[in-house]
């Protein structure tokens, strides 16, 4: 039997037991929904191949997809807002990099240093993962489907699942009570 180890939303410690290692990933993504997180953020941020990023399942890691009033694609993770950015591919005699998507923020004076990277100047910003080169990888992908398709299909599957819930509209205010009127 696997144990892992969860920091809950509201910081508390949970212990799960996982029957087997090909349940892992099962676990992490039921607990990651919740905003769950089983470990700290790598120096660096999460590795990815480049071919997930688009249909990445952000709760293996405790986080989600949100897109902000602006329209910018951000994730959430453990209170944090992480920006979407497209970095160009790099070819110098000092280093060769292929294209990436990176998910960052900037960083704050209570973020441990081994997460702190440095930019042009002194201004300091967090990775939470990047993806870059290497090849697919289906366990990271959304569950259902396949590949590319992933995102059309979820989005398909999940406008009848919404068209079936009740529409939540704002909630009105009760009518005045005169002052000997029981509230029951």
């Amino acid at each position: 039997m696997l144990h892992i180890e969860f920091l809950t939303d509201l910081g508390a410690r949970v212990t799960v037991d996982v029957d087997s290692p090909d349940k892992l990933m099962d676990v992490q993504r039921q607990y990651g929904r919740l905003g769950w997180t089983s470990g700290d953020i790598p120096s660096g941020g999460y590795q990815f191949p480049l071919d997930n990023e688009q249909d990445f399942d952000w709760s293996l890691i405790g986080a989600r997809k949100w897109t902000n009033p602006e329209g910018e694609e951000m994730v959430l993770h453990r209170g944090h807002a992480y920006r979407r950015r497209e970095l160009e591919a790099v070819d110098s005699r000092k280093m060769k990099l292929p294209a990436a998507v990176k998910y960052s923020r900037g960083a704050k004076s209570t973020d441990p240093e081994h997460v702190r990277e440095k930019s042009d100047g002194e201004f300091e910003y967090v990775t939470l993962a990047i993806f870059r080169g290497g090849k697919r990888q289906e366990k990271f992908a959304l569950p259902g489907g396949t590949g590319a398709q992933r995102p059309q299909a979820a989005a398909s599957a999940a406008r009848p699942a919404q068209q079936a819930r009740p529409q939540m509209t704002a909630a009105k205010p009760a009518p005045r009570q005169n002052e000997e009127d029981t509230p029951f």
